[in-house]
């Protein structure tokens, strides 16, 4: 990814993008003050920099059977700054987010799964990566606040 700066316009776009995705250019364009085609020229540019990096459906974790969140903490015998044991842990589906830490543990893991027993199963074959050595899991009881949204504030929704 480049280090293209954004600016005030492209920040209110991609507000508007984080709000909902599938919104069309021409309101971006409506709320923004801006031409339907500058707005289209504009989200390919921010998507050529990797500004924006994709574009996802958010699924309901209870519809597909995935209703138990846990963050588990991963100790792994592997060399400073290696990653080798994060990129096996993010070939398990189940696990959502592999974030490589500083401190006691090496990585710290969201996971979803469908109950207890599910989360057992996980953690087996968490511990068959070679150089995992030891885990400690969280399970979430409820989620007050969940989101892939960053705190850009302001912009689209100050348009309105």
């Amino acid at each position: 990814m480049s280090k293209r700066k954004i600016d005030e316009t492209d920040r209110r776009i991609i507000v508007a993008l984080q709000e909902n995705a599938r919104v069309r250019n021409a309101e971006i364009a409506r709320r923004i003050g801006m031409a339907p085609s500058a707005v289209l020229e504009r989200i390919r540019r921010l998507e050529a920099s990797g500004v924006i990096q994709g574009y996802e459906a958010r699924i309901n974790p209870m519809a597909i059977d995935c209703g138990l969140t846990a963050f588990t903490f991963v100790r792994s015998e592997e060399g400073v700054g290696s990653t080798l044991a994060g990129e096996e842990l993010a070939k398990i589906p189940e696990v959502l987010e592999v974030h490589h830490t500083a401190g006691h543990d090496c990585y710290l893991l969201k996971v979803r799964v469908a109950d207890t027993q599910a989360l057992g199963q996980l953690l087996r074959r968490i511990g068959q990566v070679e150089t995992v050595r030891d885990t400690r899991t969280t399970i979430v009881l409820t989620t007050v606040k969940e989101t892939l949204e960053l705190p850009l504030g302001g912009g689209a929704e100050e348009s309105r």
